[in-house]
């Protein structure tokens, strides 16, 4: 059945070698060339008749076996047990909070997989103690488990919770939105470098913000954002020579001074800066600037347009759906992030 056909191993393909194991069997199943209780070739030889190490032919039969399509039998080795090609791949989505942004980033991942797998979603809110029971409960019911691996502990402080994530099987695990700290190119998945966004994204705009005297970062204290974003921040502004601020808000009593430009975070803040603007007969993009992080449909009207800097939430659900099904090399990826231009700066 599978012999002399390692020629069907596709080197230079973005599908992993497992999966092409993978997607051969399937289509034997598909073509009735294999029924159930036919037994198909062990590791060993499937491993020499493909030309492939051992490893990358028990990872693809492992992969058949969580779709429960074969199963082993101690001493005699691997048979079919089910035809049914509706055995699609179990995901769970384990995300940090459910925004406006992680809904894109869903429904963008179900658009890209459509039929070819079925997709839970959970959210851990931050909490490891909540992960935990999450992996309790889920661990070994999932081919893939994708983790928005965004922790604090109790004071509020940023925490890896590495111990955790390496419970879930690593052939299982792809990461989403941040990278495990200190293992950033251990795990798959795609993620964003906060700190070398925001200074490379500044670096982009530098002709439009150097008309302003001040840059001002509004970063709310208590709303878990990523800390790295005001380091980036503070390099940005060090290695640039540029004035700077950073607040936890905008002070409803406080007016704006002329020739700053705020980077906000919360849309709380921007919608007080553009009432300010407005009562203190300031143009934005003249006398004050604003630059809001994550783009909206409602950013490119407001004000007649606000600057925004983003990352690209669609790219990142269909880069990790890509991933699921194998038509993306599982490797750690870094998701694009730019400037929008528009009259507030």
């Amino acid at each position: 059945m599978l012999c002399d056909k390692s020629e069907k191993i596709a080197v230079d393909s973005r599908t992993p070698k497992y999966l092409q194991v993978v997607n051969l069997i399937m289509e034997d199943i598909e073509k009735g060339k294999l029924q159930i209780g036919d037994r198909i070739p062990s590791i060993n030889e499937t491993s020499f008749d493909f030309l492939l190490s051992r490893d990358t032919v028990e990872k693809a039969y492992n992969e058949l076996r969580d779709r429960g399509i074969i199963t082993s039998v101690r001493g005699k080795g691997f048979y079919i047990s089910s035809t049914n090609m509706g055995n699609k791949p179990k995901v769970l989505l384990l995300f940090n909070k459910l925004s406006s942004y992680k809904k894109i980033i869903y429904y963008s991942i179900l658009d890209t997989l459509g039929s070819n797998a079925t997709v839970d979603l959970h959210v851990h809110h931050y909490n490891r103690n909540l992960l935990e029971d999450l992996l309790e409960q889920n661990l070994g019911k999932y081919n893939y488990y994708v983790l928005a691996p965004h922790f604090f502990d109790h004071q509020g402080h940023p925490e890896s919770a590495y111990d955790l994530i390496k419970r879930i099987p690593k052939e299982k695990l792809l990461i989403i939105d941040r990278a495990v700290k200190d293992h950033e190119n251990e795990f798959p998945g795609v993620y964003q470098d906060f700190a070398k966004d925001i200074f490379e994204v500044l670096e982009s705009g530098i002709s439009h913000l150097k008309k302003y005297q001040r840059l001002i970062l509004v970063f709310p204290k208590g709303e878990l954002y990523p800390m790295e974003i005001m380091d980036g921040f503070k390099r940005f502004c060090f290695f640039h020579d540029f004035k700077n601020l950073i607040v936890d808000g905008v002070d409803d009593d406080e007016p704006l001074d002329e020739g700053d430009c705020h980077i906000v975070l919360a849309e709380s803040d921007l919608v007080n800066i553009v009432k300010k603007s407005r009562e203190q007969l300031f143009k934005l993009g003249r006398d004050v600037g604003v630059i809001s992080y994550n783009d909206t449909p409602l950013k490119e009207i407001l004000a007649e347009g606000i600057t925004t800097i983003s990352t690209d939430f669609q790219s990142m659900g269909k880069t990790i759906a890509s991933q699921i099904i194998g038509s993306e090399d599982r490797i750690p990826i870094k998701n694009p992030f730019r400037m929008t231009i528009r009259k507030s700066l």
